[in-house]
């Protein structure tokens, strides 16, 4: 097996950049937060950094216009351009089925721009439900779906424990993520099985959780927002603003998990 990689997101300053690379960060994620105002030279300058210092920059459209994608595409040049739009929609029955509209659309989106920029690689978000739910959204279906169009795949939790189920659940409408919340890891389990696309595991990884998590779901790597972030006075994470010591303390966990795989590989 290959180096785990650690991937920690919402970084937006070059001066978070370098205190993530200098943690041992591998992927250091950024998000583009509007479609209408989304040239913002602090940001690009952040993704530069994190270029120029050997790690790979990975960027979150919060839209899906191929226009206007592209025009961020050539401003920001990422390494990984990363899509988390959910291709799905209520089945009425209290669970998710896959849109073959949307999900046309999105690999359509993913194909143009794999066939315009050679170099750049996309990951996809795949939705897991959480714990006990997983039989409620068809990850691995659209695994299957996407595969052909990605580099990699990232799991991540959509909410879909309530009478209805729609996109306006999401911390963020229409994207799946952020929810602080874990997945289903026996379903990210068989995503990895089922696939020979890298699967970097997300949805609610914490230092806490992280070598528990790697030694479930054998991914990877791994990814955190929500879960290395600074809390309030209210014990709520506050977004754009990460904990260094949670950081290091990720990555250092994620680094005896991988150890811990590679001694029972040779075993």
């Amino acid at each position: 097996m290959g180096k785990l990689i650690v991937q920690i997101y919402e970084i937006q300053t070059p001066e978070a950049a370098e205190l993530m690379q200098s943690l041992g960060v591998d992927h250091i994620g950024s998000v583009v937060l509007s479609g209408q105002k989304w040239k913002n030279p602090r940001l690009k300058e952040t993704i530069q950094h994190v270029k120029s210092c050997g790690a790979k920059s990975s960027l979150i459209p919060l839209f899906n216009d191929l226009k206007t994608i592209l025009a961020v595409i050539d401003y920001y040049q990422p390494d990984i351009l990363h899509f988390c739009d959910v291709p799905e929609k209520p089945d009425g029955n209290q669970g998710y089925l896959a849109d073959p509209t949307s999900c046309d659309s999105m690999v359509n989106l993913q194909k143009t721009i794999k066939e315009t920029y050679s170099q750049l690689m996309i990951t996809r978000s795949i939705p897991i439900a959480e714990p006990g739910l997983a039989d409620k959204v068809p990850t691995l279906e659209l695994a299957e779906i996407f595969a052909p169009v990605s580099d990699f795949f990232l799991t991540d939790t959509l909410l879909v424990n309530g009478v209805q189920h729609n996109l306006q659940d999401q911390p963020v409408t229409g994207f799946v993520g952020i929810t602080g919340r874990i997945c289903d890891w026996d379903m990210a389990s068989k995503l990895v099985k089922n696939t020979k696309i890298p699967v970097i595991l997300a949805g609610g990884i914490a230092p806490e959780n992280v070598y528990d998590a790697i030694m479930k779901v054998r991914p990877a790597g791994v990814d955190s927002c929500t879960g290395t972030n600074m809390v309030d006075k209210n014990g709520k994470p506050v977004r754009f603003n990460k904990d260094p010591a949670k950081v290091q303390k990720m990555t250092a966990l994620t680094r005896q998990a991988e150890q811990k795989l590679k001694s029972r590989v040779k075993m």
